[in-house]
C-alpha cells in the first residue's frame, strides 16, 4: 500500500473521496479494538495524514480539500482528531524551523483555523499547541490573559501548600493510629481491618492522609518483621506508588545533607520492602537518590586512573623512601568504608530482602562490577547464594559429612525461593556469581560449591537445561578464573578448578585462558594492582634463578602461579626465548605447579609460537630465529618432564601445516624427540646405525642416544593425544604433502639454504614421526588407520619413497601375522622341510604385494619403465629394509655384552635394587638373544624369496644401459637420500641383487652410472640428503675397494659373475667365459677412473663459488673419507683445493671454512696412507711386460662369426662414415711397416692446439696410455732383443715423466672441464675392455698364422666407435693422442730402415710367402663381407633396442638420448620431487 501523491488530492471529486476512505479503512483495521499507535511505514495511516497536511503548508493541496479529506474519515476511529492534532503540533515546530518560514507559517494558521472544532476540538489543541501559536492564529483571542490564568492554576495546583487547620487534627487521633498500627506479636493482623480502622480515624479525627502515610512508614521502619503486613495496608490503603515514592524520596533528601549523619539502615530495609513488594517503582525512587550517576561514574575512572598510576610508580626508580612505603601500604584491598551512598545502601538492602530482580536493576546503573566491588555488598551477595544453593548441595552431598551443620538462612522476615534444580540454578544463581565478577573471591567456600555443583552437571551430561553448559562458561570466564587471581596461593582452590575445567575440550579451556589474561585483568582496577604486584615479585625471582637455587625459586614460582599463570608464563618464555640457557633451570623449577598451571603453560606456548608480530627468520633470512629454537626446544622438555596436555600443540602445528607453513615443524620434531626418545639426527655413528638394522629392541637398546625406556609414560601420553584427536596418520600425511610445498609453493624471495633448510627439517620430521607411530601404535590399528599404497600414491599424491616408508610396518606386520596364523592352524607345518615352509611363505607375499604391484602398473607416469623394470621387483625394492636383508651380530653381540658388563658392576649395590637391575638386564639379554634368532629366520626367508623373484627382475629385451637409468631413477637416488639406513640399504641392495647373479643385470654399469658425474646428484641435494648420499657413496666404495683390494676377494665375489659380463649373448660354443668377464687388472683400471671421476666432480662443485654445491661437497668428502681419496695424485689436488676454500670462504661463509678446515685436517691425517697410482693399478706399459709371456702361450678361443662380425664393423662404418678422419693402413701378417695416417689426420694434428690435449680428462689419458702399449707391443715384435730392452727402457722413462707432467695438468685442470664430457665417461670401462677383447682377438689370429691387422687399429676402430657414439666431440683429441704416440715413439728409438716381409719369415721360400699374402688378401675380403653384414644386423638391433652393450653404434640420436638417461639418472634428486 503506497502512499497518496499530492495530484490526488487536487481535484477533490466523488472517485477521489471514495479512495482515499477505502485506503483509511485498510490502513484501520488493525486498530478497530485498539488504541492509534504511530507506525514506522510510508503505509501507514500516519504517515499519510502527514504527508497530506504538509503538502497543504507547502501549498500543493488547498486547505479546503484537506479539511473535506480529513472530515470524511473522523468517524472511523474515535482517536483520529488526537492523531491529527499530534501532526499539526510537528508541523508547529518544523514551519517555525523552515527557511521560508512566513509563507508557510500562514499557511500552518490557515489549515488551524479550518481544523479548529471541525476535525479536532479546540480544548485538545490547547492542550497539544503552545498559546502563541493558538493566539496568532486567532483561535485563543485574549492570549495574554489567558497565560495569566494558567500560571496562576499551575501554582496553586503544584508550589502552593494546603493549609491544614492543625488545631483541629486531635491528638487523639494519631495516638489511636499508632496503637492500632503495632498489631501483637503472636497475632497475624487483619488487613481489611486495619484498613477500615484508619478510614475512620482520619475521618472521625480530620487526619491528614499524607502524615498518615508517614505514619505508617514510620511505623514500618520500627517494625521490619511485618513487612508484609506493612506492604500490603500500603497498597490497600495508598493505590497511587507515585506518591509513596515521593514520600520516601523525600525521607532520603532529609539525609543527603552533609551535616546530618548517615542514612539509617531501616529506611533502606523499608524501601526494599516497598520495591519487593512493588508497591512503589525503582524508576521512580532512584532519581530521588544520591550521588549522581555522573559522580559515580568519574569515581570508576579515578579508580582506573590510581590502578595505573601505582603500576607505574611500582615500575620506576624511585630513591624516595616515603614514597616506597606508601606503595607499599597502597594495599589492594575492597572498598569497605565510603561515603553515604544511597544507591550502594539500598541496593545492600535489596539484596539483604532477596529482591535479586530489582538489585540487578540497580546494579545495571552503575559501571562494570562497581556494585560488588565495595565489601558490603559483596558479603551480603555472597550470603544469599549461600542461602539458596545450600539445601540443593547438600542433595548432591560431594563429601561425607563430619558434622551436622545448620542449614543457612536470611532474616526470619525474608521468604525466598531457594533453588531446587538445575535449571533454576542456571537461571537464577548464575546471573548471582556473574554480577559478583572477581570478587566471589572473599567466599572460598562459595567457590568451591558452585564449581562442585557445575562439575556434577558436566559429569553427568545432562541435556537439562540445554544452556547449562553455556552458563557454566559464563560463570569461569567471569567469575571463578578472575576471582582465583585474588586469592593469596590457594593451590587447592587451582585444583578444585581444574576439576571442573579438565571436563571441557581444550579449544573451551584455552578460550578462557585468554579471556582470563586479557580482558579480565584489565576489567577492574584491583586486577591491575595485583598483575604489578606479581610481576615484581617474579622478575625478582627471575633475576636471581640459577642451577644452584632451582629449588627456593621453584617454591617460591609455584605460589605466584597458583592464582596468576597467564601472564607469569608469558613473562618466563619472553625471557627464555632471550636466553636460551634459562631453560634447563626454569624446567626444574616448574615442578612445584599445579594441573591448571600446567594447561596455562601448554596455551601459553602455543600463544607465543603463533605471535605475528615476531619475525620467525633470522634478518639474513637463511635459518630460523633464535626465539623460536629456544621456544621449541623448552616445550619438547617441559611436555616430557611434566603431565601436560598437548593436544593443542599438537593440533596448531597440524593447522599450520594446513596453511602451508612448515616453520613450526620445529616444535613437533623437539617434541617427539623428548617425549618418544626416537631422534632426528643425521650424526649417528656407525654402531648406531648397524643397531638401527636390527630389531625394536636392539633399535631401542643401541640405536639412540637416549634409552627409550626413560620415556615410556611420556610416549604414551604423546600416543593418546595423537589418538584422541585422530591426528596420528593426518600428521604424517600433511607432513608429506609439505615438502613438496616447500620447494614449489614457497616465496620466491626465500634463501636456498632456508628452503634447503626446511625441507630437511619436514623430511626429519616425517621420519622420525612415522618411527614413533611404528614403534608405539599397535600394528593393526595402525594398519587400518593408514590408507593403502594405492591411495597414498593417487589420492593423496604422496611421493613413492613416504608412502613405502609409511606402509613398511604394516606390510610387515601383515606378513608375519598370516604366517604365523597358517603356522598354528596348519599342523604340517612344523614337520615340513624349509623348502616347503618357504614356498608357503612366497605364496602369502604374493597375495599381499599383488595388488600393489597392479597399482604401480597401472601407473601411467611410469609406463615406460616397465618395459625396462619389471613391477614386481620394483615393489620388492621399496618393501624391504636393511632388517630384511642383514642380520647385525656384532651389534646385537656388543649390546648384550655391555648389559653383561652392568651385571657385574651390580655387585657393589645394595640387594634391593641389585636384584632389580639384575632381572632387568636377564631379561633384556633373553629379549635380545630371542630378537637375533627371529631376525635370522626372517632374512633366510626373505633371501630365498629373492632368489626366486631375481630371474624375472630384469627383461632380457631390454638395453642394459637403460634398464641400469630406469633402477638408479626410479628406485636407489629416490631411496638413497630418504634416511641413512635407507643409504646404507640402497648399496647393499646393489650388493645382494649382484651376488644373487640376477641375470641382465650389469654390476659394472650400475657402479659407473653412481660414480661417473656425481656434479649434478651432489647441486641437487640438501644439507641432510648430501650427508646421506655421501654414505650411499661411502657403503659402495667400500664394496668396490674390497674386490680391489684382493685379487682372489675379486675372482671369488666377482670373476665369473653376470654382473661383470663385457658381453651379453655371446655363444660361446667351448664353454670359457673368460673372454666375457672384466679381469682383476681391468677392473682395478675402471676403479682408478670412477677414484678420478669422483674428484672431477666434486672440484667442479668446489670451484663454482655456489653456497650449496660448496657446502654439499664438502659433506659428501667428509663422508666417503675412510674410502676416499687413495691416490696421493688425487688427495693432493683435494688439498690444494681446501686451503683455496679456506682463504676464500674464511670472512665470507664460515660455516664452509669450517667444513673445509676439518676436512683438511683429515686429509693431512690420510696423507701417509695415499699411495702413488702405479700401486692403485698398473700401468698399460708394465702391465705389458710382465703379462708378454703369458699371451704368447695362450692357447687360441674360439670365436663365433658374430663375436669376429663385432671385431670388424668397425672398418665398415670407417669406409661408410666420411667424418672420421683416423683410417691407418692395415698390416699383414709378417709386416714391421708402421700404420699410415691420413692428409686429413696430419693437417688437424699440426693444427690442434696444445692446452686441448690437457683438458681431455683422465679416460683420455687412458686411451693414450692404452695406444702407447699397442704400438710398442707391435714395434718391438720385429726388433732384436738387446735393442728392443733398451728401447723399451728409454720409452719407459720418457712416457713415465710424459705421463706424471700429463696427470698433474689434468688433476689441476678437473673443474674447467666441460660437463658434456660426463656422457662418455660412463662408457669409459666398456672401451678398456673392448681393448683388451681386441688385444687377445688380435694375438689368437697371429698365433693362427691367419691374416693380422696392426694392434693399433682394434684400439682405433674402438675410439672412433666410441666418438661417434658422442657426436665426434673427442675426433680432435683422438687425433692429438696419436700424434703424441707417434712423436714420442720417434724421440726414444733410433730410425731404422723398413724391413722386408721376408726378414720376418726367414726360413719361408717366396712361393709361401706369396701363398700367405694371397691367402691374407682371401681373408680380408671375406672380412669386407662379414662387415657389410654387421652392419645390418647392427641397424636391426638399434631398432629392436638389443641389449648388446658394447655394440659400436655410429647414430648420434642414440648418442644424446644415452646422453639424456644419464644426466637424468644424476639429476634424479630434483626429478623425483617435480
Amino acid at each position: 500500500m503506497a502512499p497518496f501523491k499530492a495530484d490526488f488530492f487536487k481535484v477533490w471529486g466523488e472517485k477521489e473521496r471514495v479512495e482515499f476512505i477505502n485506503f483509511c479503512q485498510n490502513a484501520l483495521e488493525k486498530f478497530q479494538d485498539a488504541s492509534l499507535a504511530f507506525g514506522s511505514e510510508p503505509k501507514d495511516l500516519n504517515f499519510v495524514l502527514y504527508e497530506l497536511c504538509r503538502y497543504c503548508i507547502h501549498g500543493e493541496v488547498t486547505t479546503e480539500a484537506v479539511v473535506s479529506a480529513l472530515s470524511e474519515i473522523l468517524s472511523l476511529h474515535p482517536e483520529l482528531p488526537s492523531l491529527i492534532a499530534d501532526i499539526l503540533n510537528i508541523l508547529d515546530t518544523e514551519s517555525q524551523c523552515s527557511e521560508s518560514g512566513h509563507t508557510y507559517r500562514e499557511r500552518y494558521f490557515s489549515l488551524l483555523r479550518f481544523c479548529n472544532n471541525k476535525i479536532v476540538p479546540e480544548f485538545v489543541l490547547k492542550e497539544r499547541l503552545d498559546f502563541e501559536t493558538l493566539g496568532d492564529a486567532g483561535i485563543m483571542k485574549l492570549l495574554r490573559n489567558t497565560q495569566t490564568k494558567f500560571i496562576k492554576t499551575k501554582t496553586r495546583l503544584f508550589y502552593k501548600q494546603q493549609k491544614y487547620n492543625l488545631y483541629r487534627e486531635e491528638i487523639e487521633g494519631y495516638a489511636k493510629l499508632i496503637t492500632e498500627l503495632d498489631p501483637p506479636l503472636d497475632q497475624e493482623p487483619n488487613i481489611e481491618h486495619s484498613l477500615e480502622v484508619l478510614q475512620s480515624l482520619i475521618g472521625c479525627f480530620n487526619l491528614d492522609p499524607n502524615r498518615v502515610l508517614d505514619v505508617i512508614l514510620e511505623s514500618f521502619e520500627c517494625k521490619p518483621q511485618f513487612s508484609n503486613y506493612f506492604t500490603q495496608l500500603l497498597r490497600s490503603y495508598f493505590g497511587a506508588s507515585e506518591t509513596i515514592s515521593q514520600v520516601i524520596g523525600f525521607k532520603f533528601g532529609f539525609y543527603q545533607n552533609g551535616d546530618i549523619k548517615e542514612t539509617p539502615a531501616s529506611l533502606y530495609r523499608v524501601a526494599a520492602f516497598l520495591l519487593k513488594a512493588e508497591v512503589m517503582q525503582l524508576s521512580q525512587l532512584y532519581s530521588l537518590l544520591t550521588p549522581n550517576d555522573s559522580k559515580i561514574v568519574e569515581e570508576h575512572k579515578q579508580e582506573f586512573d590510581n590502578a595505573h598510576l601505582y603500576v607505574k610508580q611500582l615500575n620506576s626508580l624511585s630513591t624516595n623512601a616515603a614514597g616506597d612505603a606508601n606503595k607499599e601500604g597502597a594495599k589492594t584491598e575492597i572498598k569497605s568504608d565510603v561515603e553515604d551512598n544511597q544507591k550502594l545502601g539500598l541496593c545492600a538492602a535489596l539484596i539483604d530482602v532477596g529482591d535479586w530482580e530489582h538489585a540487578r536493576q540497580l546494579m545495571g546503573c552503575f559501571p562494570d562490577y562497581y556494585a560488588t566491588s565495595h565489601l558490603f555488598i559483596a558479603k551480603k551477595l555472597c550470603q544469599l547464594i549461600h542461602v539458596l544453593i545450600d539445601d540443593f548441595f547438600r542433595k548432591h552431598s560431594f563429601t561425607p559429612q563430619i558434622r551436622a551443620s545448620t542449614p543457612l538462612t536470611l532474616d526470619s522476615n525474608v521468604n525466598i525461593k531457594k533453588v531446587e534444580d538445575f535449571t533454576e540454578l542456571f537461571n537464577d544463581v548464575c546471573e548471582m556469581v556473574v554480577a559478583l565478577g572477581p570478587h566471589l573471591h572473599i567466599d572460598p567456600v562459595l567457590m568451591a560449591k558452585i564449581i562442585r555443583l557445575s562439575r556434577f552437571w558436566m559429569s553427568t551430561k545432562s541435556e537439562v537445561p540445554e544452556y547449562g553448559i553455556a552458563a557454566i562458561s559464563n560463570i569461569i570466564d567471569h567469575s571463578l578464573l578472575p576471582s582465583l587471581s585474588l586469592l593469596e596461593c590457594n593451590c587447592c582452590m587451582a585444583e578444585e578448578l581444574w576439576s571442573l575445567l579438565k571436563l571441557f575440550p581444550y579449544q573451551n579451556r584455552y578460550s578462557f585462558y585468554y579471556n582470563w589474561k586479557t580482558s579480565a585483568s584489565t576489567s577492574h582496577p584491583l586486577l591491575i594492582k595485583v598483575k604489578a604486584d606479581i610481576l615484581k615479585r617474579l622478575k625478582y625471582i627471575m633475576k636471581r634463578l640459577s642451577k644452584e637455587n632451582v629449588k627456593p625459586s621453584g617454591r617460591q614460582i609455584g605460589k605466584l602461579s597458583h592464582s596468576n599463570p597467564g601472564y607469569i608464563f608469558d613473562y618466563i618464555l619472553s625471557q627464555i626465548q632471550n636466553w636460551d640457557n634459562l631453560i634447563a633451570p626454569v624446567i626444574d623449577s616448574l615442578k612445584y605447579l599445579t594441573s591448571l598451571s600446567y594447561d596455562v603453560l601448554a596455551y601459553c606456548v602455543i600463544e607465543a609460537l603463533g605471535n605475528s608480530e615476531k619475525d620467525r627468520m633470522k634478518h639474513d633470512g637463511t635459518s630460523i630465529s633464535v626465539w623460536l629454537q629456544s621456544l621449541a626446544n623448552f616445550g619438547g622438555a617441559v611436555f616430557k618432564k611434566y603431565p601436560i596436555d598437548i593436544s593443542g600443540l599438537l593440533q596448531h602445528v597440524a593447522n599450520q601445516l594446513i596453511a602451508g607453513k612448515s616453520l613450526d615443524l620445529l616444535i613437533l620434531k623437539e617434541v617427539v624427540q623428548k617425549m618418544a626418545g626416537i631422534e632426528a639426527t643425521e650424526e649417528m655413528t656407525a654402531e648406531q646405525l648397524e643397531a638401527m638394522t636390527g630389531g625394536e629392541l636392539l633399535r631401542s637398546e643401541g640405536g639412540y642416544f637416549n634409552q627409550l625406556r626413560n620415556v615410556k609414560k611420556s610416549s604414551q601420553r604423546l600416543k593418546e593425544s595423537l589418538l584422541d584427536q585422530d591426528l596420528a596418520i593426518p600428521l604424517c600425511l600433511l607432513m608429506a604433502q609439505q615438502r613438496n610445498c616447500i620447494l614449489y609453493h614457497e616465496n620466491d624471495n626465500s634463501h636456498v639454504k632456508l628452503v634447503g633448510k626446511l625441507y630437511d627439517q619436514c623430511q626429519d620430521t616425517l621420519v622420525q614421526y612415522g618411527s614413533f607411530l611404528a614403534n608405539n601404535l599397535n600394528m593393526e590399528d595402525y594398519a587400518n588407520r593408514l590408507p593403502s599404497v594405492s591411495a597414498l600414491l593417487t589420492e593423496y599424491n604422496i611421493q613413492t619413497d613416504v608412502a613405502f616408508y609409511l606402509s613398511r610396518p604394516s606390510l610387515n606386520h601383515i606378513l608375519n601375522s598370516k604366517f604365523e596364523e597358517l603356522r598354528k592352524q596348519d599342523k604340517n607345518m612344523k614337520v615340513l622341510s624349509s623348502q616347503q615352509s618357504v614356498k608357503k611363505y612366497i605364496e602369502i607375499v604374493e597375495s599381499i604385494t599383488s595388488p600393489i604391484v597392479q597399482s604401480v602398473k597401472s601407473n601411467q607416469v611410469h609406463k615406460k619403465a616397465w618395459e625396462d623394470l619389471n613391477p614386481q621387483f620394483y615393489v620388492t625394492f621399496w618393501s624391504l629394509s636393511m632388517y630384511d636383508l642383514v642380520v647385525p651380530s656384532s651389534s646385537y653381540e656388543r649390546e648384550i655384552n655391555k648389559l653383561k658388563a652392568v651385571l657385574q658392576s651390580e655387585e657393589s649395590k645394595d640387594a634391593g635394587k641389585k636384584k632389580k637391575d639384575r632381572e632387568r638386564c636377564d631379561a633384556l639379554i633373553t629379549k635380545l638373544v630371542e630378537e637375533e634368532k627371529l631376525q635370522q629366520e626372517h632374512c633366510a626367508r626373505v633371501m630365498a624369496r629373492l632368489r626366486c623373484e631375481k630371474d624375472d627382475w630384469f627383461q632380457s629385451r631390454a638395453a642394459k644401459n637403460e634398464t641400469i637409468t630406469q633402477f638408479l631413477q626410479l628406485c636407489l637416488f629416490p631411496r638413497c637420500i630418504f634416511t641413512s639406513v635407507d643409504a646404507l640399504y640402497c648399496a647393499k641392495f646393489v650388493l645382494l641383487i649382484h651376488c644373487l647373479k640376477t641375470p641382465n643385470f650389469s654390476t659394472l654399469l650400475c657402479y659407473d652410472r653412481v660414480f661417473c658425474d656425481i656434479t649434478m646428484t651432489v647441486a641437487s641435494c640438501t644439507e641432510n640428503e648430501a650427508n646421506r648420499y655421501g654414505l650411499f657413496l661411502c657403503s659402495m666404495l667400500e664394496t668396490v675397494m674390497r674386490w680391489h683390494s684382493d685379487k682372489a676377494i675379486f675372482d671369488k665375489e666377482c670373476a665369473n659373475f653376470p654382473g661383470f659380463m663385457t658381453k651379453f649373448k655371446v655363444a660361446d660354443k667351448t664353454g670359457d667365459s673368460s673372454v666375457d668377464h672384466v679381469d682383476y687388472e681391468n677392473y682395478r683400471h675402471v676403479c682408478h677412473k670412477w677414484h678420478f671421476k669422483i674428484t672431477k666432480s666434486l672440484l667442479k662443485c668446489l670451484d663454482s663459488g655456489d653456497y650449496v654445491q660448496i657446502r654439499n661437497s664438502l659433506l659428501v668428502l667428509w663422508k666417503i673419507a675412510p674410502h676416499f681419496p687413495v691416490i696421493q695424485s688425487l688427495g693432493g689436488a683435494l688439498d690444494r683445493r681446501m686451503e683455496k676454500i679456506k682463504i676464500e670462504e674464511k670472512e665470507k661463509r664460515p660455516d664452509i671454512y669450517v667444513l673445509a678446515t676439518g676436512y683438511s685436517g683429515i686429509l693431512k691425517n690420510k696423507k701417509s696412507s695415499l699411495i702413488p697410482e702405479s700401486e692403485f693399478h698398473l700401468k698399460e706399459n708394465t702391465r705389458h711386460v710382465a703379462t708378454a709371456a703369458a699371451v704368447k702361450t695362450e692357447p687360441a678361443p674360439k670365436i663365433d662369426k658374430r663375436e669376429n662380425e663385432n671385431l670388424i664393423d668397425a672398418s665398415k662404418d670407417r669406409k661408410s662414415n666420411p667424418d672420421i678422419r683416423v683410417e691407418p693402413n692395415r698390416v699383414k701378417s709378417g709386416s714391421s711397416e708402421r700404420p699410415s695416417v691420413s692428409p686429413s689426420y696430419s693437417q688437424n694434428k699440426r693444427s690442434a692446439p696444445r692446452s686441448e690435449n690437457e683438458q681431455n680428462g683422465l679416460e683420455n689419458n687412458n686411451r693414450v696410455k692404452i695406444v702407447r702399449v699397442k704400438e710398442e707391443k707391435s714395434t718391438s715384435e720385429n726388433t732384436s732383443p738387446m735393442r728392443a730392452n733398451a728401447k723399451n727402457d728409454i720409452e719407459k722413462q720418457v712416457s713415465l715423466k710424459e705421463e706424471k707432467r700429463r696427470e698433474e695438468r689434468q688433476i689441476n685442470n678437473v673443474p674447467d672441464r666441460e660437463a658434456s664430457d660426463s656422457g662418455r665417461d660412463s662408457h669409459s670401462h666398456r672401451r678398456a675392455v673392448d681393448t683388451l677383447d681386441t688385444e687377445r682377438e688380435h694375438k689368437r689370429r697371429r698365433t693362427d698364422g691367419a691374416s693380422s691387422r696392426s694392434p693399433r687399429e682394434p684400439i682405433e676402430r674402438d675410439l672412433r666407435s666410441s666418438d661417434e657414439r658422442n657426436g665426434n666431440r673427442d675426433k680432435v683429441s683422438v687425433e692429438k693422442m696419436h700424434k703424441e704416440v707417434e712423436v714420442s715413439a720417434e724421440k726414444t728409438k733410433p730410425k731404422e730402415k723398413k724391413t722386408s716381409r721376408k726378414r720376418e719369415y726367414p726360413d719361408d721360400s717366396p712361393s709361401e710367402s706369396r701363398r700367405r699374402r694371397q691367402k691374407a688378401d682371401k681373408d680380408d675380403e671375406e672380412s669386407g663381407k662379414r662387415s657389410v653384414d654387421n652392419d645390418r644386423e647392427m641397424k636391426t638391433r638399434r631398432e629392436e633396442k638389443s641389449p648388446v652393450v658394447y655394440a659400436v653404434n655410429t647414430d648420434r640420436r642414440v648418442d644424446r638420448e644415452e646422453k639424456k638417461h644419464h644426466r637424468s639418472s644424476s639429476a634424479s634428486g630434483v626429478k623425483k620431487r617435480s
